[in-house]
């Protein structure tokens, strides 16, 4: 009932640009200074593996661990690469509204895995916020970049709403 709500009123998706447009603006900001800063992501997953999130004195995400230190540590540089570009990159379909319960989803993967790595600041509202948006789903774009752009994907695509439901006793009966 919420989750229809969400994707449905006009009025809410008025209210949800104001969350797209701040939670926007927060991953532009982050990632533009990263871009035009010289980021380098090596010393933050470093100090994510030398200092884990802890449980006592047992790693609370070993296998989070284990990623960063055997994959992300030594290709650093990609990591660098792609944490800045993809912050504008969802700041930008977020401000726009253009493909934005994709730019939501990315932007909680990367709040997720900051948390993991024990970074608190200000993922856990930037994460509430993408759930909400995503959880809106189009209707978080329609008065933004979506209002056009999603038509025009579902009719390059030949997708339609009926698509995705498998209620459908037609569809039902052609899977068979």
């Amino acid at each position: 009932m919420l989750g229809e709500f969400l994707r449905n009123n006009k009025i809410v998706a008025m209210g949800l640009v104001v969350l797209r447009l701040v939670l926007g603006w927060a991953w532009l900001s982050a990632g533009w200074g990263k871009v035009t800063g010289g980021f380098n992501a090596g010393g933050y997953l470093q100090n994510a593996v030398a200092n884990p999130v802890l449980d006592g004195e047992v790693a609370k995400y070993p296998l989070y661990v284990s990623f960063l230190e055997n994959f992300a540590v030594p290709n650093a540089e990609i990591f660098s690469l792609v944490v800045a570009w993809g912050e504008v990159l969802v700041g930008l379909g977020l401000i726009l509204g253009v493909l934005t319960s994709a730019a939501a989803f990315f932007g909680a993967v990367m709040n997720l895995s900051f948390l993991f790595a024990g970074t608190i600041s200000s993922n856990p509202w930037m994460l509430l916020v993408s759930f909400i948006i995503i959880i809106a789903s189009a209707n978080a774009g329609r008065y933004g970049g979506d209002r056009y752009v999603l038509p025009y994907l579902r009719s390059k695509m030949k997708l339609n709403k009926r698509s995705f439901n498998m209620n459908n006793s037609d569809q039902i009966k052609e899977a068979v």
